[in-house]
């Protein structure tokens, strides 16, 4: 008979805690000796809260993780069950994330981009909302343990300058998971306007012009929106913005941080924007737009191109559009530089960890079994739960690998593909757990989706900064700067891209970011560049 390792841990640990309880002792469950259990002892941990923004392939056809199919069999497996919260989508997730940390009772589990607490990680650890893990993964998370002791760079990655580790991250395994997003482009457009594939701002120019004005779509409407790029698309891909050589943010250049949005080639960016706006060649509603209006503008026909993802973007809309509009091919466009032969520099490529894991908080009254339910993601049967779902409902394993059943690949209802496999797994978004290869490889099987990856791996990423941490005394200070700077950063671009503020006035934005102490941010992020080489 087959153990169930998970199963005979809980009731290890029960009898430990009995044990404890019996002798009126106090001290940690490892000083306590083994003791005979009862087998049929349910398990010490029944119930967790756990706080984590829903996505939108999942939203789609359900209103909660719960009824993921690898849920349902974790609940099975461990007797945990989960009681998923979902705050809205967007913004108000923000919102909600902030106004719930002033919270004293705070769920059990959150998952986050801890990055976005004000101060950061550690900072969330000194106030008392998250627990600091590391003695804790040493005693009862022996899967995770054993991962970063195999994967040293990864455990950089994942640990504050002060050691602490935070969370149970989400892990993406092989560098051909860690790009997936960038610009794409209606090759069937550029087909039948007999253009080429554009590479630099020129180019991009031309191309935009007759995608406004020369009816790609046929309808003989003038209702084209040639690009889609919203501040998020810059700020994360650095798309466009690139071929300047910044960022929109902080860069490094030899050991030296800087900051993209104030240096003068960001004017020259923005007024190029502001060119685009002006002649309708940039989406109009570009600052409003949802993702539901992002899908209707797609499907419709009406947008040329677009920031977007390969499973998400090219493989969703591919599936999609192939019955209403057989012609309709999206495919990945390099990302563009200031002159031909150019070389690619900036671009996405996610690191390992992506900065979303989930965070045990101080309300947790039983962190021991809750690190020991966590743990099991990155064992060898967690991986293959939160990446396939369960065996023989949505896959099965062929000459010892694990291969999607063709219903979950092909839906019958038409689904496109992530929605179809977001009912059992994990693996098309975020969560804690190692993103497997093999999920990959099953994924992005069209032609388009397998050549995105190759095409934005292009830039060479080297002024990319890695993932700094703030210390404790620096956090608050600089998330009281950077707030500040980027809320009047990010109107302000709004402003100069729409007209509202003439780009005339780049010279005073600039003095009033450096008014606001971007000297002394640009400092506590240098002194983290220099931590982060020494951890």
């Amino acid at each position: 008979m087959k153990v169930n390792r998970f199963k005979v841990f809980w009731i290890v640990l029960l009898a430990v805690t009995m044990a404890i309880t019996a002798a009126g002792c106090g001290g940690p469950a490892k000083e306590q000796p083994e003791v005979a259990s009862d087998p049929e002892a349910p398990p010490v941990l029944s119930e967790l809260t756990y706080w984590v923004q829903i996505v939108s392939q999942v939203s789609a056809t359900m209103k909660s993780y719960n009824e993921i199919e690898a849920y349902k069999e974790l609940e099975r497996i461990t007797g945990v069950k989960v009681d998923f919260q979902h705050p809205p989508q967007g913004q108000q997730a923000t919102e909600q994330f902030n106004l719930m940390m002033t919270s004293d009772k705070l769920p059990d589990v959150i998952e986050y981009s801890w990055a976005g607490y004000p101060g950061g990680p550690e900072k969330a650890i000194k106030d008392g909302k998250i627990i600091k893990l590391n003695d804790l993964i040493d005693q009862y998370a022996p899967n995770f343990k054993k991962v970063l002791e195999e994967h040293p760079e990864w455990k950089k990655e994942i640990t504050t300058d002060d050691g602490s580790i935070y969370v149970f991250p989400f892990l993406r395994t092989d560098d051909k998971l860690k790009v997936f997003l960038g610009p794409t482009i209606r090759q069937d457009w550029l087909d039948k306007l007999g253009l080429s594939m554009p590479t630099t701002i020129d180019e991009w120019y031309s191309v935009l012009k007759a995608f406004k004005e020369q009816d790609p779509n046929g309808n003989g409407k003038a209702d084209e929106i040639p690009l889609y790029l919203t501040k998020g698309d810059v700020d994360t891909t650095t798309a466009f913005l690139g071929a300047w050589g910044i960022n929109a943010g902080f860069y490094q250049e030899g050991g030296q941080v800087k900051y993209g949005p104030t240096d003068s080639r960001f004017k020259e960016f923005l007024t190029l924007m502001n060119q685009w706006y002006k002649e309708g060649l940039l989406d109009q509603d570009f600052a409003t737009t949802d993702e539901k209006m992002l899908e209707a503008k797609i499907t419709g026909g009406q947008i040329g191109s677009a920031v977007l993802y390969t499973g998400s973007g090219i493989g969703k809309y591919g599936t999609l559009m192939k019955d209403k509009d057989p012609n309709f091919r999206l495919v990945a466009a390099p990302y563009p530089v200031m002159n031909q032969g150019d070389k690619q520099i900036w671009g996405y490529k996610d690191y390992a960890f992506n900065g979303i894991g989930a965070a045990v908080t101080t309300s947790n009254k039983n962190p021991i079994e809750t690190v020991k339910w966590l743990d099991y993601g990155y064992s060898e049967e967690g991986t293959l739960l939160f990446n396939f779902g369960k065996e023989g409902v949505s896959y099965a394993m062929e000459d010892g690998k694990p291969v999607f059943k063709p219903e979950v690949l092909k839906d019958p209802s038409g689904l496109p593909v992530i929605q179809s496999m977001s009912k059992h797994n994990r693996a098309t978004f975020s969560g804690p757990f190692m993103l497997d290869i093999r999920f990959d490889q099953q994924y992005t099987t069209e032609p388009d989706q397998l050549e995105s990856k190759i095409i934005w791996a292009e830039p060479t990423m080297e002024k990319k900064m890695p993932r700094t941490t703030p210390t404790q005394s620096e956090s608050s200070r600089y998330a009281s700067i950077m707030t500040d700077i980027n809320t009047y950063k990010d109107e302000m671009y709004l402003k100069f891209v729409m007209g509202a503020e003439p780009l005339d006035q780049f010279d005073k934005y600039v003095k009033t970011i450096e008014s606001m102490g971007l000297a002394e941010a640009l400092e506590i992020q240098q002194k983290a560049l220099e931590r982060y080489g020494k951890r």
